[in-house]
């Protein structure tokens, strides 16, 4: 059934109206507490009153000794539909009205407390109810906003699961928009929603026809469940015979406990929807989904909950989800996108994610670090799909860049091997809003929507300025580490022996220790410069002799970094084995793309350049063996960068002539 616009306003407006009654004694930013519980609590109350009297009959003849399990099940089949809640309080908003008003407080508390401990934890401990209940009632509030509820009638047959839905996503979009400070944390823009969502399913269209077809949705980050309720929407709008399944984890209290009475006052299982850390406690952790969709947060610290996840990522391996390796702690994004993938179906329908991200999963990390092993093993593992970069300034509480990935398990056969970066961050992709709304200031248009979408679709014939095809290997890289020779000069001058002195390795030596060493470096000749290692060691080695002085390896190590300077015209110096030691400091490292060879490469880019450097063939990847760690990034500028050349220096030099002369003529005017 297509939603009634005009229905959905309408009761939105009713709820907002009633949100109006709580201005002066509550924040705006707080409304959204109030009305929230109170519009999922009249939906049950609306589902729940038919069956009051059943409910009522089955509690008062459950035996004493019953189990909670079995007591939920009778009360549930007293019920009789598929709302998998109940009510045992003797009161319903109907007879609720008809109580004394000063009583209203204490018989709301008993009509929530009627509902099951899941759901009653939903009321208490989430939306924190009675502490609104208890303000509402101190500031004469209560009975006004409870029998303006009353006079809307929630029930399915006058607002269906899906406008109920629709309304429920209303009201938390204008709560958010009155709390900017906040919105970010639990809501997504509905226009980045709509983008992913028509991009995971847009090559399933055909799979999706036809009846007895059911799909799972899954969100580990959840927040108040728009993107969860958006997917269902598409699905339903391509077949609306498909039976839906939401499922969800979300840390945040209340967030979650906007989500899960979305699904309580749509028809959906509420227990799919769990409540508590995804990385830590994954609360499916035996499900697969078809489709999963996620906005983690964006660099988020979980630091507090390092061990356990590093504990699983050593103790399982890629027998638990965190086996391709752990991204730095002070953002967790890679985490949620590698607990997505252990969550892929392996049959023959697979699986589809898409998730929003912000640019650090792109590119942080350098070869072997944890992010680049984790985008290794996605790219050689051919799941990542396509990546879309999106405008700057689309979210609520950020105003940086972000990108959509597509990920799947099951791409068609012109994609294998392949992955799509498409670049829609440009002016066409985006206008602003008239107003702004925390750091969002623009919007994605349902045009510029559709272009991306089309650009997807058309994959190697899209426009190439938008969008670019790339083998999955041209993100990898070899790491070489090129070295260059040491070569040293030595002399001796009184700045150094001052140098020398302060040395810790000299001030642990006796006083006569160091005055001898002193005297034999004060007998080496003031006005020479060695221009070897092994000619300076030399003549050290008898002015110590001379001076009857022994020193010890780590002293002699001290002297020489102290004596040492960097001199290109200096002799190579070389270990025992004659082999030319390597100098740190010139140290560098090439990137070496992965399908050409490191030798072939130095010879071209490195030889010509410093002919005396060689590589580090003991720097080695762990996995391959080969010479040079494996590494893989995504830089969208590398792919989609235009130069655009300076303006011509007479331009310039004309147009500071001309603000010259205005600046002198202004001058003039003052003076006069």
């Amino acid at each position: 059934m297509t939603p009634t616009p005009t229905n959905v306003q309408g009761l939105a407006n009713f709820a907002w109206s009633i949100a109006e009654l709580l201005r002066g004694d509550f924040k705006q930013s707080e409304y959204g507490k109030v009305v929230l519980p109170f519009v999922v609590m009249r939906r049950l109350d609306a589902i729940l009153e038919p069956t009051k009297e059943a409910v009522l009959s089955a509690a008062a003849n459950l035996p004493e000794d019953i189990d909670d399990e079995t007591r939920r099940m009778i009360l549930l089949g007293a019920v009789g539909s598929d709302i998998k809640v109940f009510n045992t309080s003797r009161f319903t908003f109907a007879t609720l009205k008809q109580q004394d008003p000063g009583q209203l407080h204490a018989n709301l508390i008993d009509y929530i407390r009627g509902f099951p401990a899941d759901v009653q934890d939903v009321f208490l401990e989430k939306f924190l109810i009675t502490d609104q209940l208890k303000r509402l009632n101190d500031a004469g509030l209560l009975w006004k906003v409870f029998e303006r509820f009353t006079e809307i009638d929630l029930h399915p047959s006058k607002v269906p699961n899906l406008e109920m839905g629709y309304l429920f996503e209303e009201l938390i979009r204008r709560f958010s928009e009155i709390s900017n400070e906040t919105a970010g944390e639990h809501f997504t823009p509905r226009e980045v929603i709509r983008l992913i969502v028509d991009l995971l399913v847009e090559p399933d269209k055909d799979k999706l026809a036809g009846l007895g077809v059911i799909r799972q949705v899954y969100d580990p980050a959840c927040g108040t469940g728009g993107m969860l309720a958006l997917t269902e929407e598409a699905l339903k709008e391509i077949n609306a015979d498909m039976r839906v399944e939401l499922f969800g984890q979300e840390i945040n209290g209340e967030s979650f406990a906007i989500c899960r009475s979305d699904m309580l006052v749509t028809g959906h299982d509420p227990d799919q929807i769990a409540y508590g850390n995804t990385l830590t406690q994954d609360a499916h952790p035996a499900r697969k989904f078809h489709y999963m969709i996620s906005n983690p947060p964006y660099g988020v610290d979980w630091k507090k909950y390092k061990e356990p996840i590093e504990a699983e990522a050593k103790g399982m391996g890629h027998d638990g989800r965190f086996g391709a390796g752990t991204p730095r702690v002070s953002d967790g994004q890679l985490l949620f996108l590698q607990h997505m993938i252990s969550k892929m179906r392996q049959d023959e329908a697979g699986s589809r994610i898409g998730i929003v991200m912000n640019g650090s999963p792109l590119f942080t990390g350098g070869a072997g670090s944890g992010e680049s092993e984790i985008r290794r093993w996605m790219l050689e593992n051919d799941w990542v799909e396509a990546i879309i970069a999106l405008p700057t300034d689309l979210f609520y509480n950020t105003g940086i860049q972000t990108y959509v990935w597509l990920l799947s398990n099951r791409k068609s056969v012109e994609r294998r091997g392949k992955v799509q970066l498409i670049d829609a961050s440009g002016e066409y992709f985006w206008k602003s809003m008239r107003k702004s709304l925390g750091s969002k200031r623009r919007e994605i248009p349902d045009e510029a929507r559709d272009e991306i979408v089309r650009n997807y679709t058309l994959f190697e014939a899209a426009d190439d300025k938008i969008s670019k095809v790339f083998p999955r290997e041209a993100f990898g890289y070899r790491e070489i580490r090129v070295e260059r020779p040491l070569q040293l000069a030595f002399d001796v001058t009184e700045e150094k022996i001052e140098a020398l002195k302060a040395e810790k390795a000299i001030q642990k030596l006796k006083d006569d220790e160091v005055e001898a060493l002193l005297a034999a470096l004060e007998s080496l000749p003031r006005d020479h410069r060695w221009m070897s290692r092994d000619g300076f060691e030399a003549d050290l080695q008898k002015s110590l002799k001379a001076a009857g002085v022994k020193i010890g390896l780590p002293v002699k190590k001290v002297v020489l970094s102290v004596f040492g300077e960097r001199d290109e015209d200096a002799k190579v110096c070389r270990d025992k084995k004659g082999q030319p030691e390597a100098d740190s400091d010139l140290r560098d490292t090439e990137l070496v793309p992965l399908d050409e060879s490191w030798e072939a490469y130095v010879e071209r880019e490195v030889k010509p350049f410093v002919p005396d450097a060689w590589v580090d063939e003991s720097h080695m990847d762990a996995s391959d063996g080969e010479v040079g760690r494996v590494g893989y990034e995504i830089n969208f500028n590398r792919y989609f960068y235009e130069y655009v050349p300076p303006r011509p220096l007479e331009e310039i030099d004309a147009e500071l002539k001309a603000l010259e002369a205005e600046i002198a003529g202004l001058l003039k005017e003052v003076a006069a």
